[in-house]
């Protein structure tokens, strides 16, 4: 397949105002998607957003490139990213877009799109609007071009789908739990549907300015919800990164639940109740201690590329259901047709409901193995991860782990980084040996 110029592994991400993030190429991919995208007859797209200020400027940038390839808009506004996918499904529109750089801080965003059934868009399909890029921008006629209006109701459509996948015979009366919206796209959402379910709330990252999105809160930043967890005594605690995709979570002793422990937790409620269809897709980053608890339930587990949209491709390969990364994207085919952060917060409670159990008491049959990743930034076209010091030292740790162990070297698909993963026996050690290969890969940046 040609390689692609503009979109990574979750769409087109990058510093505001350059490299590919630009208003100019806002409104190129805009018109260019627009003219891939309009084949269906109904020439609606559906444009969401996060809480950074630039957010603004891409979402002006897209509804002219859109209008002007004759596709009306309809705009959101702040809607977390698995929200979109939702509402372009039920507003049967040709396509959703997101305007979003999720976990990143406010100086980057990004631009992703959900094809018509609310999935992220093929590569053949990102294909073709990088080659309509490479065309001139050429406006329809004025009395073909789009329109644009807001959709006033988009955040109470999202609530009451989300309580719709929560089980009407429990409710949450009687939990206290606090919630992170990252000062990003769930502020308005997430507090509301626990609420609404019953349970006492504490929202915390919940006053977006536009430039403190994911700033010492959320998923990617845990330390604010577990003090306030425990400070306030609360039974849990659920932590949403900027696009409301990601989800890490927090036991009442303060100790993060992550991503694996998720996808363990909706497995064994899945296989109580015999709705377990297949198995359970993780990624290369997985824990060890994951896999090896599902081979004692006969759960079958496997592994794809980090990046939910190859843990996706083995989920629709396997026909099953549920997969997931440990940073929390977690996928639950059943639920929706993208990872969703309130959505497998609800499963999990769901779960604890069900067993009438706590957090912590559906994940201690799960050992996890000490993992440790060291992100390394490097600037240039050079891959540190070719040169001969950063493999020896990645062969020397290999020789030394053996099959206790795994260490995984990868480039970032979404910002300019390294990420060094070992994992092992003894926490110190694979914190030593993470050091040790991170170092190497620093002297060859």
């Amino acid at each position: 397949m040609k390689q692609r110029q503009f979109f990574g592994t979750d769409g087109i991400r990058g510093k505001v105002g350059s490299g590919k993030m630009t208003p100019e190429l806002a409104l190129k991919l805009g018109w260019a998607a627009g003219r891939v995208l309009s084949r269906s007859g109904t020439k609606k797209v559906i444009i969401g957003k996060d809480t950074r200020i630039s957010g603004y400027l891409f979402e002006s940038a897209l509804e002219a490139g859109l209008s002007a390839a004759g596709l009306n808009v309809l705009l959101l506004g702040p809607m977390p990213t698995p929200a979109v996918a939702y509402l372009t499904r039920t507003f049967r529109a040709e396509a959703g877009v997101v305007i979003s750089a999720s976990h990143n801080p406010y100086y980057d965003n990004g631009i992703k799109f959900f094809s018509t059934d609310g999935s992220k868009l093929d590569d053949a399909i990102e294909l073709e609007i990088e080659a309509e890029l490479e065309k001139p921008l050429v406006c329809v006629e004025s009395h073909l071009l789009g329109k644009a209006r807001r959709i006033d109701d988009a955040a109470g459509r999202y609530i009451e789908y989300c309580k719709g996948n929560f089980p009407a015979e429990h409710t949450l009366t009687g939990l206290k739990i606090v919630v992170d919206c990252a000062h990003g796209a769930t502020y308005h959402i997430a507090p509301s549907v626990f609420r609404e379910l019953g349970a006492e709330v504490i929202a915390i990252g919940d006053k977006p300015d536009g430039l403190n999105i994911n700033d010492k809160v959320g998923a990617t930043a845990m330390a604010k919800i577990c003090e306030t967890v425990l400070a306030e005594n609360a039974d849990l605690g659920i932590a949403l990164d900027g696009d409301g995709d990601r989800i890490m979570m927090v036991n009442r002793h303060g100790e993060v639940i992550d991503g694996d422990q998720i996808l363990y937790i909706l497995a064994v409620d899945a296989q109580k109740r015999g709705i377990l269809k297949g198995g359970v897709v993780g990624t290369l980053m997985s824990n060890l201690g994951l896999d090896l608890a599902l081979q004692d339930l006969n759960i079958p587990f496997v592994r794809s590329n980090v990046g939910d949209r190859y843990v996706m491709e083995l989920l629709k390969k396997h026909e099953w259901r549920i997969g997931g990364e440990n940073s929390g994207h977690i996928l639950n085919l059943d639920h929706g047709t993208t990872g969703d952060g309130i959505i497998a917060g609800i499963l999990v409670l769901a779960a604890m409901r069900r067993q009438n159990a706590s957090l912590e008491s559906l994940t201690e049959a799960m050992k996890m193995l000490p993992q440790v990743l060291v992100n390394v930034r490097f600037e240039g076209s050079d891959n540190p991860l070719d040169s001969d010091a950063v493999k020896s030292a990645q062969a020397y740790v290999e020789q030394q782990l053996g099959a206790r162990g795994r260490v995984l070297l990868r480039k970032s698909g979404t910002e300019p980084l390294i990420r060094v993963m070992v994992e092992g026996d003894e926490h110190d050690q694979v914190l030593a040996f993470a050091n040790k290969i991170a170092e190497a890969v620093k002297m060859s940046c």
